[in-house]
Parts: C-alpha cells; sequence; structure tokens
C-alpha cells in the first residue's frame, strides 16, 4: 500500500512539476539560494504556511495575530472532507513540496505525507508532526466493552503488528496548548523577525485554552452523571481521559464501520438503562440512525439526541462564517453540560 502511495506522489509531482515551470507561485531556480534565509525569501515571496486539518489552521492564524510578515495559510481539508478519507491532489502537493512550514496530524490517515515529504522542493522547510510533538501523551486507538470490532479486510496482515495511535489530538485543550507553543517556535524560526510578536500571541492564546480547560474540568466536577455514551464513532477519548469521564461508544474513533450490530445497539441500550442516561451523542454530519435506534431499545425511549463537533470536516465556508477552535470547543462544553444533567 505504501508503496504505490510513494509512486503515485511521484507521478504528481513529476507532473505538477511540469506543469507549474511558468508559474509565478513555484519557487524559481533563482530563489533557491535565498531559502536558508528566511529573511531574503521573504524578500521575494510570502511565507507559505500549509496545514491539514482546522485545528492547526486556526492555531496558526491565532499566532501570527495581525500576520505582520503577511504569510499565506493554507488549509488542505478545507471543502468538509473527513481526515480518514482524504487523498491529496497535485496542487495539494505542490504546495507541501515548496512551503516554508508544514503542519499535519501524524497517524495512519496521515501515511501519504511520507512520501509527499521525500520529495519536498523546500530543503529548508520545518515540519511538524503533531503526535511526534505530543509523544508520551499520544494514546493508542481502545476497543471498550460493547464497542462494534472492525471487520477483517485484505491488508489487515500488513498491521497485525503496528500499533494504531489515536489521532484526534486537537479534541484536548491541555494538548492544544503543548502544541500552540511547538507551532509557535517553528514559525518563529521562519520569520524571527517577528518571534516576539509570535511569542506574545501564542502566550495569551495559551491562556484563553487554558480558562476553557478550566471550564471544562468544573463541570466534569459538578456534574451529577460522569459517563458519555455515543452512538457514533468516538473521537473524544482525549477530551473525556481529561476530564475524568467514563465513555461507551459504538465504534472506535478512527473506525470506518457505519453498520452497529444487535449486540452492539442492546449492550449501548442496556447501558442506558442501567446508568439511567438521558442524552445519546453523535459527532457531527451523523444521520444519527444508531443513536435513534439504542434509543428506541431503552425502556423509556425518550433520550435526547445531542451532537458534539469533532471538527474533522470543517471547510473554509465555515472559516468564512466565523468558526474558531475556540468558538466550537465551548459550543462543545455546552453540549457536554447539558449530557451529564
Amino acid at each position: 500500500m505504501k508503496k504505490m502511495i510513494g509512486i503515485f506522489v511521484a507521478a504528481i509531482l513529476m507532473a505538477g512539476g511540469l506543469l507549474a515551470c511558468g508559474s509565478a507561485d513555484t519557487r524559481s531556480a533563482s530563489d533557491a539560494g535565498s531559502q536558508g534565509n528566511p529573511d531574503a525569501a521573504s524578500d521575494h515571496e510570502k511565507l507559505q504556511i500549509v496545514t491539514t486539518i482546522f485545528p492547526e489552521y486556526d492555531w496558526v492564524q491565532n499566532i501570527l495575530g495581525e500576520n505582520p510578515a503577511d504569510a499565506e495559510v493554507t488549509m488542505l481539508l478545507d471543502s468538509g472532507v473527513d481526515l480518514h478519507s482524504f487523498q491529496p491532489t497535485a496542487e495539494d502537493i505542490l504546495k507541501i513540496s515548496t512551503c516554508d512550514l508544514f503542519i499535519y496530524v501524524g497517524g495512519e490517515s496521515d501515511e501519504w505525507v511520507e512520501d509527499a515529504l521525500q520529495e519536498a522542493a523546500n530543503e529548508n522547510m520545518v515540519v511538524i508532526n503533531l503526535l511526534d510533538s505530543l509523544g508520551d501523551a499520544v494514546k493508542e486507538e481502545e476497543l471498550v466493552e460493547g464497542m462494534q470490532e472492525e471487520h477483517e479486510h485484505e491488508e489487515e496482515h500488513e498491521h497485525e503488528e503496528e500499533t494504531e495511535y489515536d489521532e484526534h489530538v486537537w479534541l484536548s485543550l491541555r494538548n492544544a496548548s503543548a502544541l500552540i507553543q511547538n507551532i509557535s517556535a517553528a514559525v518563529q524560526n521562519i520569520d524571527p523577525e517577528n518571534a516576539d510578536i509570535y511569542q506574545s500571541n501564542s502566550d495569551a492564546y495559551a491562556e484563553k485554552l487554558n480558562a476553557l480547560e478550566a471550564e471544562y474540568q468544573a463541570a466534569a466536577a459538578d456534574a451529577p452523571v460522569k459517563t458519555l455514551l455515543f452512538g457514533d464513532r468516538f473521537p473524544f477519548r482525549y477530551l473525556t481521559d481529561d476530564c475524568g469521564l467514563d465513555y461507551y461508544a459504538a465504534f472506535a474513533g478512527c473506525s470506518a464501520e457505519t453498520e452497529a450490530s444487535f449486540e452492539t445497539i442492546k449492550f449501548l441500550a442496556d447501558k442506558m438503562d442501567e446508568l439511567s442516561l438521558h442524552s445519546v451523542m453523535t459527532i457531527e454530519n451523523s444521520d444519527q440512525k444508531i443513536a435513534e435506534t439504542i434509543v428506541q431499545n431503552t425502556k423509556t425511549k425518550d433520550a435526547r439526541i445531542l451532537t458534539m463537533d469533532s471538527m474533522q470536516s470543517v471547510s473554509a465556508a465555515d472559516v468564512q462564517n466565523g468558526a474558531s477552535y475556540l468558538s466550537i470547543m465551548e459550543s462543545n462544553l455546552a453540549v457536554l453540560k447539558d449530557a451529564l444533567k
């Protein structure tokens, strides 16, 4: 599989390079000598920062603030496509290959990135892998009691000995605070002239993240209910662990499954009855059919269906309409408080 991805990326770069020779947006040979000097490079063109997902993009915007270097920031997943099903276009690969800073998650969904980076034209590119940056704070994907297991597939033998990590690290405000500082250091590295501004912006933003984290902690500590039940995928493990909450779910966070078995439905419905839960949770863009089926199999059949946003499909249109990492996490907090009543 990885060999095929490598061939695909190489083909894209070869074709893209031929098509882009006359493009004003692509570094020319005369710019190559300036790439090791950020100040010299900025004389020729804007700093280029490429991010894969919305949280990274929004964090960078907060670090840049008024953007004194007029850096250009790209969010690759800007059409609402889920991280787990994203496939880069030729234009995406070319943007990555010539950028100054590239930020990606680093999980199994990003296995295409390794080959893209090997073909990068900018040897001085700074790269941030969120999972690598967090180190021991990254959690392995887990199957909890009652959760639907993945169906066997043809390539299962390729992954038998590989550890699968939970990619949804951005849903922890603690992780976000740590990652902000790492990203800020990288931005300061590519634009040292404005380093003090970026550090000040990062510190101010981290204070907001920490304040919201404290609100989450207080909400969980004061809540009479300590368990969330998701009739859906469950990408919120980092958040529930931070808050000391338990959870049950139909599928793991990175699961490709969409159909829950009778056993899974019954287990979750019985668990709702056992724990006297009044809400079933889903994530954004869910058709809510599994959640509805769980509710109909409870004794009371009157549980509410609530939705939390995992920010896996935020689009460019959402950004233009004012979506931000903090605003979405604030909305998630309101939903969480409602679910824990």
